[in-house]
């Protein structure tokens, strides 16, 4: 079997895939990333003296909020009812900086692996935009997904 691109219909346009005739299953995504900071703007998110206030609460928020909009900010991808929605953020002291991780789970056609993404990507946002006055160098990275399951092609983990 050749691999293809499920966006593109056999001219090469973009196009959302049609998913009517897939089966209803739970379907579940994690997905990760980063935001590393200055150790001292570590300290000061740790101990809620940000400016603009609870960092990490503000971050969880935005990055659940994030998951339940994905089909307005990605083009292609489907609305869904998501059934779960979990962002955890947790200190690292070696980084130094934010571990973010989100879960998303559907019971439906289609996978969840985009909210999973984009809930950590807005919550790594987040973290930015709420830190930047006392460090404009947080660098966020490592976003990537870190298992999938459900649907068709099953189980899936990172490397």
């Amino acid at each position: 079997m050749t691999a293809r691109l499920t966006h593109l219909d056999d001219s090469g346009a973009a196009h959302m895939v049609d998913v009517g005739d897939k089966s209803v299953t739970q379907r579940t995504a994690v997905a990760e990333g980063h935001v590393t900071m200055l150790p001292e703007t570590l300290a000061l998110i740790r101990q809620g003296l940000a400016k603009k206030g609870d960092v990490i609460a503000t971050a969880r928020i935005a990055g659940i909020m994030a998951a339940k909009r994905t089909h307005e900010l990605i083009p292609l991808c489907h609305p869904l009812l998501l059934t779960k929605v979990a962002v955890e953020i947790e200190a690292d002291e070696a980084l130094p900086g934010l571990r973010i991780t989100a879960t998303a789970r559907v019971s439906g056609q289609t996978g969840v692996e985009m909210e999973a993404l984009t809930a950590v990507s807005v919550a790594c946002l987040t973290v930015y935009d709420m830190a930047k006055a006392v460090d404009r160098g947080m660098v966020i990275g490592g976003i990537r997904l870190l298992e999938k399951s459900g649907g068709k092609s099953g189980t899936w983990q990172a490397a």
